[in-house]
């Protein structure tokens, strides 16, 4: 199992997404390396709820927050008001 430092240094470190990443977390890995069009890209299809949150943040991201929004109730998740760092943290951690 991956763990938090870790992912952050594959960031660094790597081009590529590591292979065994869920689908969510390579588009927040993507985010991290500020490749904002590949991680939509990755979830802009999908339907299930944890896609659905990291599509919310990836619009939160964006600036378009009534599609955020319309994620966020897709997620059925409340929408996050804090920093969009400490929303990736979250997602990440949550994630992995």
């Amino acid at each position: 199992m991956l763990k938090y430092d870790d992912f952050l240094l594959s960031i660094e470190q790597e081009s590529e997404a590591p292979e065994n990443l869920s689908i969510t977390l390579k588009a927040l890995w993507y985010e991290g390396k500020g490749d904002w069009s590949t991680a939509h890209g990755l979830i802009d299809h999908l339907q299930d709820r944890e896609s659905a949150r990291v599509h919310a943040y990836l619009h939160r991201v964006e600036g378009d927050l009534w599609n955020a929004k319309y994620w966020y109730n897709q997620a059925h998740a409340k929408e996050f008001h804090g920093e969009l760092k400490d929303e990736w943290i979250y997602l990440v951690k949550l994630f992995l």
